[in-house]
């Protein structure tokens, strides 16, 4: 069974994290497979919105960390990137269900997502500056403009995690829910959006996320040249070591 399901019923395209055994962490080829069901549904007419989600115990670990250090990201053309581009740009509605540990992109998809409802087993983090890197989804942008900058820093400096009704408190999702209800709730809510005129839709959301749409993906961009050279310096190498090695990281010398 693919590690990405994609199902589509009463106009929303529901796409399943289907990894369980590996946390739902994300290969290269289930980047492909997420971005190539984005632009399926893009223009897919019966297509009239998105529902993401993972397990009630587990959205995702983020990145597959051995499949990254063997297939790393290299051009704008990567699996990744294609992706990022695809959910930054998806004209739709987009409804994501979240429960259990968000890390990383796992997180960061989250703020291209129009309605995010969480489990209140939820637990949000971007720990990019712990593995020698920068953040990417537009995040660098995204999260000083919702959470404010304090908030960012210990989020994205410090890479601490956050939970579920604190995601609520800024404004980060929309309603905490209990996990078993959570994927069924956003199911519901997908429904709701898919009954409505989507020419009424589309061009609200477009209308909402004008003024910073550009400003978003010139980010992505920028953050993707940065994360790729990051990726080959002494930093990353060392805390993607330990991590296979299951040690602390030693940055004192990098």
């Amino acid at each position: 069974m693919s590690d990405i399901l994609v199902h589509t019923e009463a106009g929303v395209m529901t796409i399943t994290f289907n990894r369980l055994d590996k946390k739902n962490s994300i290969t290269s080829a289930m980047y492909a497979e997420l971005a190539d069901a984005l632009a399926k549904a893009e223009q897919d007419g019966a297509v009239r919105t998105v529902l993401i989600q993972g397990d009630a115990t587990i959205f995702s670990a983020g990145n597959d960390i051995g499949d990254f250090l063997n297939a790393p990201p290299s051009t704008e053309a990567s699996p990744v990137f294609r992706f990022l581009r695809g959910i930054a740009g998806f004209p739709k509605p987009i409804v994501a269900a979240v429960c259990g540990p968000a890390v990383g992109i796992g997180t960061t998809l989250l703020f291209h997502c129009d309605l995010v409802y969480a489990g209140d087993n939820a637990a949000f983090s971007m720990p990019f500056v712990n593995l020698g890197l920068c953040p990417e989804a537009a995040s660098s942008l995204l999260v000083p403009q919702m959470f404010g900058y304090h908030r960012a820093a210990e989020a994205l400096l410090l890479g601490d995690p956050f939970m579920a009704e604190a995601a609520l408190e800024i404004g980060f999702v929309n309603r905490v829910v209990p996990p078993t209800e959570c994927n069924a709730i956003a199911q519901a809510q997908a429904r709701k959006l898919a009954a409505k005129p989507l020419s009424a839709l589309i061009e609200t959301k477009r209308l909402m996320k004008k003024s910073q749409q550009s400003a978003v993906l010139e980010r992505m961009a920028e953050e993707g040249q940065s994360f790729g050279r990051m990726l080959r310096e002494p930093a990353a190498r060392e805390a993607f070591t330990a991590f296979m090695e299951k040690r602390k990281p030693d940055f004192s010398k990098v």
